[in-house]
């Protein structure tokens, strides 16, 4: 029950949308690992883009008001990480795509060659 539940819980996050950018949570590489027990309890470790975003808890809101009405789902607890950082290499490829779409640029590109100029640390 639990693998079908989990896989439940990451279709639903895949609607829970970054505001400020426009694609989900999923495919932007927020969410590190979700966890399911045969209770049903649900546990995400997910970040966000920056250490204070403006956005968090709009997002955390939506995760748990998305999550919680899953049949099967118990309790969900959203645990955010600060480490590692957040950056546009744990996009999905559709995520990057869909940045690409809304943005007109890679951002994994942009972001491997601001590291290796040295305008960033990677």
């Amino acid at each position: 029950m639990s693998e079908t539940l989990k896989s439940k819980v990451i279709e639903v996050l895949k609607t829970v949308e970054d505001p400020e950018l426009g694609i989900d949570v999923w495919n932007l590489g927020l969410i590190y690992d979700v966890s399911v027990n045969e209770g049903g309890d649900v546990l995400i470790k997910m970040t966000f883009t920056a250490p204070g975003c403006p956005a968090s808890t709009y997002i955390l809101f939506e995760i748990y008001k998305k999550l919680t009405i899953i049949e099967g789902v118990r309790d969900v607890r959203v645990d955010v990480v600060l480490d590692p950082r957040w950056t546009p290499l744990r996009m999905t490829q559709e995520g990057r795509r869909r940045f690409e779409s809304k943005y007109g640029y890679d951002i994994v590109e942009r972001y491997l060659e601001a590291v290796k100029s040295g305008k960033i640390r990677g």
